[in-house]
Parts: C-alpha cells; structure tokens; sequence
C-alpha cells in the first residue's frame, strides 16, 4: 500500500520548515558545550595557579599541601594560557547563547580573560608590596582557613608552610627585577608595610597569624613541629623579607604615590579602572563623571541639611555631625557593640526586600592589631562548605575619630543589604558553573554596596539623622579623587583637603590616600557600578508603574553573581520588556 503523495508531502514539509530552528537549536548546543569546556578549562587553572583559593573557599577535593608558583616564569605560562583561552572563545557564537545559563558563563569568562590580558602592562607581579592586602594579611587569613584535625591535613599543612621561606625569597626576586625595570611601590606604601612586619616580628609565635593550625590541633607532635616552623623557618623568612625592603628596596622605590610616575602608567589606570569595573572610559571622562554626581550628592545633602538640621550650609552641617557627641563613640568595645547590632537589626528586616536570602550567617570581628592603623574595614567572603561564615572586619583604631552615622553606613555596606548577601547568594548556587560562583567585578560588588547604603536609608535602618547627611558627603569623591591622583596631577595635599571636605578625619583621608596609591582605579568601582544600578531601578520603576516589585527587581538582579555592567543591563532590559509584555 503506497500513502498519497500529499500525505508524504506532509512530514516533509513539516521537517524542512523546522530545520532552520533545529540547526539553530544544534549551533547553540555547540557554542554552550564549547563554552562549558573553557570555563571548566579556566576554572581548574586558576586552582592550580592558586592553590590558596580553594583552601580559602573550603572547597572539596582540592589539597591543602602548596602555595602557588610566584615565579615570573609561572605569571608568563598564566598570560599563555589565558590568550589561548580568549582565541578559542572567540570562535563561540554567543549570539546563540541567551536564556541559557552559558551565556552568563561566556560573560564571566571573557570579561576574566580580557581584563587579565588588558592589565599585563602594570606589571603588577613586579611591585606587589601592599599594605592592605599584600601577603602579610592573604597569607594570614589562609593560615586560619588551612584544614588540620587528621594525620593527612596536618601533613599537608606543614608541606604548605614549609613552601613560604621559598615563597618570599622568589618576591624579594621579583621585586629586585622590578627595581631594575622601574616598576616599584611607593615609599610610602613600603614603610607602611615594614611598619607591620615589624609588629608581626615582634609578637611570640603563638600570638602570630600563622598559628592558628597549632590553635587548632592539640596535637603534640603537630604542636611542637608547626612551633618550630613559626619561629624557625618562617620567622627568619619573614625578616629576610623584612630586611631586604628596609635595607635595600626603600632606596630604589619610587617617590611619587601616583601611577602616572610607572612606565605606561595611563595605560595601566585605564586597564585597572576597566578590570575593576568592566567599563572603559578614560581618567577624564571619569573624573568629570564624579565632579557632577558629587554636585549632585551635594545639592541633596544641602536640601537634606536644612530639613533635619536648619541650615544648608555644608560647612556647618559637616562640624554639626563631626562635633555632635550624640555621633561619637566612647571606645573601642561600643564600635564594635553598635556595629553587630546593626547588622542584626538589618538582616531581621531583609525579608521584606528581598525573596532570596543566603543561608550564611555574618560575623564582625576587629582587624587584627598588627595592621589596624594601616587597613581599611573590608569583607570576606564565606567558605564554601559552611566552616566559615562571612566576616565584616571592623576597623577599630582611633575609636575617638569614628562616628555612629559612618559606623552604620559600612555596616549596611559590608553586610546586609550589602557585601555579605550578595556574595553570599552569589556562592550559594551549588548548581551554577563555579566561574559564576566565584569570579566577580567591582563595579558589580561594590556597586552593590553603594547601592545598599541609600537602600538601608529606604528601609528606614539608619538610628540618627548623621547618617543620611554623612551618606551623601562621601559617595563619587573616589571619582574624582582617584583619576585626579594618579593622572591628572592633583598632590597627596590636594587630594586628602577633597577627602576631608566630606567630613572624614584626616587620618582617615590619609589611609584612604595610601590605599589608593596601592590600588589604582578601585575607589571609583564603588560609583561607577552604582550610577548603574540607580538606573536600572529608576527605569523598572518608571516601565512598570504600579506592577513594580522591589523584592523582584532585587532577586533577579542578584540572581546571576556579579555580572559585568554591561551584562546586567541587558539583562534587565529584556526582564523589564517581558515584564510589560504581560500587561
């Protein structure tokens, strides 16, 4: 029996009208099994790379036994690889890729493997003594994360350590061959940082940051060995390091704190201002970007000023917020007391912001006292297996300098809505691609940050009226102080008067000079990303009227990681088109 031919006909023009979409459907199968494989490729490099990272991200089935190859020879096979990588994603569709979760992998992965090849002309592996987060501190906090309490951990812990006397010998090459090319830290920041080996030489070795395995493990034999290790071999590397900065690198450092004075130093800024936040605009442009949006920050401080205190005058509002002893603290204990009450105060009202919350508690602690006059309060975040949860690292030095209004600012900053629930919810997708997971950008995170102080004041979390002022004083002076240090000729005088004329403490201005000198083109991440977010909101507000939710415009705009800037917008546009469509 033979079937008509117009019913033949039929399956074949079914399957010819839908062959176009299958070979759609095929190409983009391809192009997220291609991107997959690289992102897989990267991700298990960068473990191998660093080691480190997986020790301090608590991850399964890693070892714990070595510190990574600081060699130069080791940071040109990384270039090598990471140029190999980009060539290959290059030839990916990405087109093909959205809705699927690949194309948020293929972002996180060119974004990672552009900036990283865009910053190779800082040579950074060349002046990397850092005050803030150099190996004193890294290595430190590794220290505390380094896994004992069984006969293999306790073996590849001292395997590890063992490494270190090594490990800074090869940084001492590495700085002496930057001494050579003129790439070198400031003398500023180098004294800064002899300053706190000088304090961590000082203490026994049970008071060290590299005791705590031993702390951990009453083990004699673990005990007595790792005690040997500290005063013995680590100890005198520690001072060998020490030793070559104070004797011998001080001299060949670099007078000037700005990057203008590095070879390729306006390349460098430009490379760093795009790695920290995904975005490429020159010194100028962003410095001018900063100039108006503080006019702005100060036009609504004067408005504010007038309703809450009876004057607008800027002067006067900074002396009624500096002076007001409702705003001061009377020690140390009270900072950080004030400060974990505010965090809880916070998380307890996160529910009705947001409809995803992380499982991961967050802690305050004081900044260790051999780096607290140099550090800034930072965040760190959680291990990944739940040992360790996310910790706010409270500032506590000079507590008479510190204010209420700031103090709650950083914490909303740090913690909730800030820091601590975004990375938190960031690491806590066990099924996302762990480049998602872990990779991140600055002007997503601490965009977010920003973001979360004005959203704190909506929530109605700030206890005193100095916070709001204090809130808008300082937001885009990094802006415009940052490009203006280290590109457009502005002196460290210059640049701590502008810090201060937002109502911080000179000292205060002096540390953040310090660390801008070290980290160039972070200060304006915080901004950069939150102008973003601000707009972003205001457009859903504006496209959606009435169906607006802030809980999900929150979730959906957390629910990826940190995305590059450019990413999220797309990404937000299309939510808010599909949004609307459903009027």
């Amino acid at each position: 029996m033979r079937l008509p031919k117009t019913l033949l006909a039929l399956p074949l023009a079914a399957a010819l009208a839908h062959a176009p979409e299958a070979r759609a459907q095929d190409a983009a199968e391809r192009a997220a099994r291609r991107v997959t494989e690289l992102a897989d490729a990267f991700v298990a490099q960068a473990f191998r790379d660093s080691p480190e990272a997986a020790t301090l991200y608590a991850l399964p089935g890693y070892r714990h036994d070595r510190l990574s190859d600081n060699s130069l020879a080791a940071v040109a096979q990384s270039a090598a690889f990471g140029d190999s990588l980009l060539r290959e994603l290059d030839a990916v569709d990405a087109s093909t890729l959205w809705g699927r979760p690949e194309w948020v992998v293929q972002g996180f992965l060119r974004e990672s493997l552009e900036a990283s090849r865009a910053s190779r002309v800082c040579r950074r592996e060349l002046w990397p003594i850092h005050q803030m987060f150099g190996w004193q501190v890294g290595l430190g906090q590794l220290a505390a994360a380094q896994p004992v309490g069984s006969d293999s951990a306790r073996a590849e812990a001292l395997a590890r350590w063992r490494q270190l006397p090594r490990w800074l010998d090869t940084e001492v090459a590495n700085l002496r061959e930057g001494l050579r090319q003129g790439y070198t830290t400031p003398k500023r920041n180098v004294q800064l940082v002899v300053e706190q080996l000088d304090a961590l030489l000082a203490a026994p070795p049970e008071a060290s940051p590299f005791w705590s395995p031993a702390a951990r493990d009453s083990t004699p034999a673990f005990r007595e060995a790792w005690r040997a290790l500290v005063a013995d071999d680590i100890t005198s590397a520690i001072r060998r390091y020490r030793d070559f900065l104070r004797d011998e690198y001080l001299a060949g450092a670099r007078e000037s704190q700005a990057l203008s004075a590095l070879p390729n130093g306006r390349a460098c800024w430009m490379a760093q201002y795009r790695g920290y936040t995904t975005v490429e605009r020159t010194p100028e442009e962003v410095f001018e970007l900063g100039r108006r949006t503080v006019e702005r920050n100060q036009a609504d401080m004067r408005r504010l000023g007038k309703e809450l205190f009876g004057t607008d005058d800027p002067e006067a509002l900074r002396r009624r917020v500096a002076e007001d002893g409702a705003n001061r603290f009377s020690g140390r204990d009270e900072i950080l007391a004030f400060s974990r009450a505010s965090v809880e105060r916070a998380k307890a009202a996160m529910p009705r912001w947001f409809g995803r919350l992380p499982k991961a508690e967050a802690r305050v602690e004081p900044i260790e006292a051999y780096r607290e006059a140099s550090a800034s309060s930072h965040y760190q975040d959680p291990a990944d297996d739940g040992s360790r949860p996310g910790t706010y690292w409270i500032q506590l030095y000079r507590p008479e300098e510190q204010t209420r209004g700031v103090a709650e600012i950083t914490a909303f900053h740090e913690t909730y809505p800030g820091h601590h629930l975004q990375i938190a919810l960031a690491r806590e997708r066990p099924s996302a691609h762990p480049i998602t997971r872990f990779a991140d950008n600055s002007g997503y995170v601490e965009g977010w940050g920003r973001y979360s102080e004005s959203l704190a004041e909506e929530m109605g979390l700030y206890t005193l009226p100095h916070a709001r002022i204090q809130r808008r004083a300082w937001p885009a002076r990094g802006m415009v102080a940052d490009p203006a240090f280290h590109m457009l000729g502005w002196t460290r005088e210059q640049v701590i008067d502008y810090l201060m004329e937002a109502g911080r403490t000179r000292e205060w201005s002096v540390n953040l000079v310090d660390r801008i000198a070290v980290l160039p083109a972070q200060l304006t991440a915080y901004d950069t990303g939150a102008l973003e977010i601000f707009a972003l909101r205001r457009a859903a507000e504006e496209r959606l009227g009435d169906r607006f939710d802030v809980r999900v415009f929150h979730d959906r705009l957390l629910e990826d990681g940190s995305l590059t800037l450019r990413m999220l917008r797309e990404k937000m546009e299309r939510w808010m088109a599909e949004e609307a469509a459903r009027r």
